[in-house]
């Protein structure tokens, strides 16, 4: 049986590292990008195709079509991201906290997905780490209005590729839970390991019909 081909952007640690991980042991053939000589010994470690990446400049993103030539996925992972300040809604951020925030996760995405679309195979499931954070409809308070805010436009980044990809891809948003990795912290409900599990699971199950969609990483739909 022939084995998925996965590439996963932003996987030098935490979820993005767990999603090489996990499909690396089923025998998938994994291409991820780091930023980090760290990051990149981590893929290869694990036997998958290290590609250094930083998607908050323009010259690498730029570059990553030529590096993915002749690639086949039938999976797509943006898990980069970065949280920033832990700002309520009437504290407004500094300049350079806004642009580190928005150029990560919203951005880097927007540079990044166009870059990969001829490397997808026909009914490729293309997906996006979000946050129920970003959630409008779920929203009942205003704590880290900031990530809040880039999450909220890297779901409309996603429904709009899911439109653009509509007749290619199967696209989605996840919300992974609140796991346990540096952003998420040692309190946080879930590890990396389950947490990949049932996005995993997830990803396997999307269809068509579920195109331009925001779900739990067990597959239960959030509102936008």
């Amino acid at each position: 049986m022939k084995q998925p081909g996965v590439l996963v952007i932003g996987a030098s640690r935490g979820i993005g590292f767990e999603f090489v991980r996990q499909y690396r042991a089923d025998g998938a053939r994994v291409v991820a990008t780091a930023r980090s000589d760290d990051g990149l010994a981590a893929i290869d470690g694990l036997g998958g195709r290290a590609l250094r990446l930083d998607v908050r400049n323009l010259d690498s993103t730029a570059g990553l079509a030529r590096q993915l030539d002749g690639e086949a996925f039938d999976i797509a992972v943006v898990s980069a991201g970065v949280y920033g300040p832990m700002h309520t809604a009437l504290q407004a951020p500094a300049a350079e906290e806004f642009d580190a925030v928005m150029h990560t996760n919203v951005l880097g995405p927007m540079r990044v997905i166009p870059q990969f679309v001829e490397a997808l195979t026909p009914g490729a499931r293309v997906v996006v780490l979000s946050s129920r954070m970003g959630s409008i409809g779920a929203r009942t308070h205003s704590g880290g209005s900031l990530y809040r805010a880039s999450k909220a436009a890297l779901n409309s980044v996603l429904k709009d590729t899911a439109i653009a990809l509509a007749d290619k891809a199967v696209c989605a948003a996840l919300h992974p839970g609140w796991v346990q990795t540096d952003m998420g912290g040692a309190q946080a409900d879930l590890t990396a390991a389950h947490s990949v599990a049932t996005m995993r699971r997830t990803i396997a199950g999307l269809m068509p019909v579920h195109n331009g969609q925001f779900f739990d990483h067990d597959g239960t739909p959030i509102p936008w």
